[in-house]
């Protein structure tokens, strides 16, 4: 498999996001995927029913094997992974390269895999044209404060407001490393600034200086947001790039 010759630095600070389109990974790509998948991602693909989620699956490892053997010189085929109490994976092998940190995402149409070095990390990726309706789903998803702000807004921009919040939920929830354990009305994001702030209820503790957001729109139909914990006072660094694993350098 293919392996870089020097690894790309990954300093302390920096984020690296990674985007696949989905659309642009040609058929002959996908057997070469699979051969990168271990036995145990090999069975949770052959369990997917519905194609455009197994097809998403395997295009995410694919793009997490591949990126992650950027920063450093590990085959895409050697990496094992592990989970935490949550479910939430981590580089447990090899052992020199545990302090990558990494967090991967897909929806209709795009993957996208965030990497750092030691501190906790959260994507998510959202395609926007999905048919929702705010109103209904945000008493079960949002908080109070979330809930209020979306039914005060028009309703022409209920819409966008609502992949917002959901976007930036789900990335805080993914870095927290958590899952649903977390509460989802005991935590709520702040949209009027620069930057998404995120408040917390005593239901949730956190402190909200540590963390950093960023939200993005990567296509006309997706929004992304990003968590990323913060271990010093400098806004992290953040690059991304667009790729096709296997295909492009």
């Amino acid at each position: 498999m293919n392996m870089p010759a020097v690894a790309l630095p990954l300093a302390s600070g920096r984020v690296e996001l990674w985007l696949t389109a989905t659309a642009a990974v040609g058929a002959a790509l996908r057997p070469r995927y699979a051969q990168l998948l271990d036995a145990g991602e090999q069975a949770r693909w052959q369990r997917f029913r519905v194609d455009g989620a197994r097809d998403q699956y395997l295009i995410g490892r694919a793009l997490l094997r591949t990126t992650l053997s950027r920063y450093a010189e590990v085959a895409e085929t050697d990496w094992r992974f592990e989970t935490n109490a949550y479910g939430c994976p981590f580089v447990a092998s090899p052992a020199a390269c545990r302090d990558l940190r990494f967090n991967l995402s897909h929806t209709d149409g795009l993957v996208a895999c965030a990497v750092t070095r030691q501190g906790e990390v959260g994507i998510d990726v959202e395609n926007t044209k999905r048919t929702v309706d705010p109103l209904e789903l945000a008493p079960m998803v949002f908080a109070a404060a979330e809930i209020a702000d979306l039914a005060a807004i028009p309703p022409e921009g209920r819409h966008a407001r609502f992949f917002s919040y959901w976007t930036l939920k789900e990335s805080y929830i993914k870095a927290r490393g958590m899952g649903l354990s977390l509460p989802l009305d005991g935590f709520w994001f702040e949209l009027d600034g620069d930057r998404p702030r995120i408040r917390f209820a005593a239901t949730c503790p956190d402190r909200s200086e540590r963390w950093y957001f960023e939200q993005r729109q990567p296509t006309a139909s997706h929004k992304l947001a990003l968590a990323v914990s913060m271990h010093q006072e400098a806004a992290p660094a953040i690059r991304q790039r667009w790729v096709v694993p296997l295909a492009t350098s």
